[in-house]
């Protein structure tokens, strides 16, 4: 089954996010899983296995950024079976945010 991982990168600072809470949620809104990117960033796997269907990334950067614009970035996003794995980062500024299908 795919899996998942994250990386936030403060564009505004040239460097990557740490300390940032991030959570996991499946199309109903239920928890699936929590973390906290590392010094680099990045949450190594975040929910383990999943299987096909359609999740958010909650990002909580106003722990990150507390004066900033944004105080959370959703991402919502279809995990297909035939996958192996998927990256989703997120690039942050005071006002804007930006993301793509990573690898």
């Amino acid at each position: 089954m795919p899996t998942l991982s994250t990386h936030v990168l403060d564009t505004s600072q040239g460097r990557p996010a740490a300390g940032v809470p991030v959570h996991l949620l499946d199309a109903s809104g239920t928890a699936l899983a929590d973390g906290v990117t590392d010094d680099d960033g990045r949450i190594a796997s975040l929910g383990g296995d999943l299987p096909a269907g359609v999740y958010t990334v909650r990002f909580s950067v106003g722990v990150y950024q507390p004066d900033g614009f944004y105080p959370e970035v959703a991402v919502t996003f279809t995990v297909a079976s035939d996958e192996l794995h998927y990256h989703v980062p997120l690039l942050l500024s005071a006002y804007g945010y930006s993301t793509y299908r990573g690898s």
